[in-house]
């Protein structure tokens, strides 16, 4: 007879993982659905911020709050996933200094540590930013690795008895009468006791196979990569939301964004960035930090945004967490919808959809997912990579990525064997992240090791890399596939911004493997 689970999750982005192990640390059979990898929308396609809330604390003070209050949490059981770099926002001439005052405000209010400095200590502790600023705002943004953030919560909820499906399309709902009480794949079916629509904007089109409406608008947000970080700290313009007035450093490169514009739903699928997008964040970003109009650009891409509204442009509506009973706003008993909020706010989204979901199952059980850390993050940072070293710069690095999940890695003999100059990947990594998160290609490998997200953009390592997972996999005749499929994805990022040092990095890596 097949299992039937207390609950299924659709989507694994971050809020179905984090969902995923919240119901399970809370006793409830649990299994989530991905019709992708991990992490392989809207969630691994964002700036990779730890909000301080302080961008919200004038327009929505209450998701500000949550923002401080979830970063602080994060930075304590997820330590291996955030980087506390602190963040500025500066404010130039064009700018004023009316709204860095009341933006200080707003931020103590709101309970956000906020101190507004001089140019001169602002410049010191950023040197690259705008000489021109006439003030600045110290604020507690982080940079968060939404990969490993997303790995380190499924593999906490598998640890807890959940079951995960991965490459697996929800199709529609099992139902009796109105309630649905399953979800169908493109496989096979699968019985829950309560289904939770974790997919972001996909869940729009979801619950209405299932006789549900969500009012979601998509807003599509494009990203440039840079080469190096120009700041060591999180950059922000002083002023009210607009176009690329984000730029956060992560691990050796910078982000730089976002936009926000209305995309219809058809296109949500295959996002992909214009040179006038890439032209728009560029115009804007240099005022910020003018280096980047000579800062080598790697790649270029876009998220769209799960905001649910009637209308808008985008960045009027609200960013706050929406849990839907559908039993009570559509009669569809047995659903549930979270959406909304952001990345840094996940843990809490979860949270409280779980809630929902035990008190329709009638289980009393309290959430622990504030207090218990991660995989990864369950020791003091210096102690992972000190274990780690002695095995080598390359095993440091993965310790940078993986933390205490290193020891279980085995760098010895063939498993210290260097993969990816770049990000130092060895074979031993790859091995784990095939054992650990059914890796099956090298888009999936590189989500959970950056393998190829480097200078060089994989020009030199997907080959080596390729012929590796093949054998890991047991499929050797798969290396050439996985290459091919490799290189288009990387086309869709490289195309909009391909100029100078890209532009013969996209030649080099055409002629070296015309022959696929």
């Amino acid at each position: 007879m097949k299992k039937e689970y207390d609950v299924i999750i659709v989507g694994g982005g971050i809020t179905g993982a984090c969902t995923a192990r919240d119901c399970a640390m809370r006793g409830l059979s649990t299994l989530l659905i991905e019709r992708e990898d991990l992490c392989d929308g809207a969630s691994g396609r964002n700036h990779g911020l730890l909000h301080s809330g302080a961008r919200y604390a004038a327009t929505d003070p209450e998701g500000a709050r949550e923002c401080i209050r979830e970063n602080l949490i994060l930075k304590k059981i997820a330590s291996n996933c955030v980087e506390p770099t602190g963040g500025l926002f500066i404010s130039l001439p064009e700018d004023g200094l009316e709204f860095q005052a009341n933006f200080v405000q707003k931020c103590r209010e709101a309970g956000i540590p906020a101190e507004a400095i001089d140019p001169e200590e602002a410049l010191r502790l950023a040197p690259a930013v705008n000489p021109a600023i006439i003030g600045a705002v110290k604020v507690p943004d982080a940079s968060v690795d939404p990969f490993r953030l997303t790995d380190a919560n499924a593999l906490d909820a598998v640890r807890h008895g959940a079951d995960i499906l991965k490459f697996r399309a929800v199709t529609g709902f099992v139902k009796d009468g109105a309630r649905v009480v399953g979800v169908k794949t493109d496989a096979e079916e699968y019985r829950g006791r309560i289904t939770v629509l974790a997919a972001g904007i996909w869940a729009a089109q979801l619950a209405e196979k299932a006789g549900a409406h969500i009012g979601m608008l998509p807003s599509k947000g494009a990203l440039l990569i840079f080469g190096h970080r120009v700041a060591n700290m999180v950059i922000n313009r002083c002023r009210k939301p607009a176009n690329a007035d984000i730029i956060v450093p992560d691990d050796a490169v910078s982000v730089l964004g976002t936009t926000s514009d209305k995309v219809p739903f058809e296109e949500c699928d295959d996002m992909r960035v214009t040179p006038q997008e890439v032209e728009l964040l560029l115009r804007e970003g240099v005022q910020m930090v003018p280096s980047l109009a000579s800062t080598r650009i790697l790649r270029a891409y876009a998220g769209v945004r799960p905001l649910v509204s009637a209308g808008g442009d985008g960045r009027s509506v609200s960013r706050g967490i929406v849990v839907i009973d559908h039993e009570k706003t559509d009669g569809v008993p047995g659903l549930v919808t979270i959406t909304g909020g952001k990345l840094t706010t996940a843990r809490l989204m979860a949270e409280q959809v779980t809630d929902l979901v035990c008190s329709k199952l009638n289980i009393s059980a309290e959430c622990t997912t504030a207090e218990k850390p991660l995989p990864g993050s369950e020791k003091p940072d210096k102690a992972h990579r000190k274990a780690a070293l002695k095995f080598g710069y390359d095993a440091l690095a993965a310790a940078g990525r993986h933390g205490s999940e290193t020891a279980r890695m085995d760098f010895s003999g063939p498993g210290a064997e260097e993969v990816c100059e770049c990000e130092q990947v060895t074979r031993a990594e790859i091995a784990y992240c095939v054992k650990e998160f059914g890796v099956r290609d090298l888009q999936d490998l590189r989500r959970h090791t950056r393998l190829g997200m480097g200078t060089c953009q994989g020009s030199h390592c997907i080959a080596r890399a390729a012929e590796i997972l093949a054998e890991e996999l047991g499929a050797p005749e798969k290396a050439p596939e996985f290459v091919k499929s490799y290189l288009q994805e990387r086309w869709k990022g490289m195309t909009p911004v391909m100029w100078g040092e890209t532009l013969r990095e996209a030649e080099f890596m055409r002629k070296k493997y015309a022959a696929l």
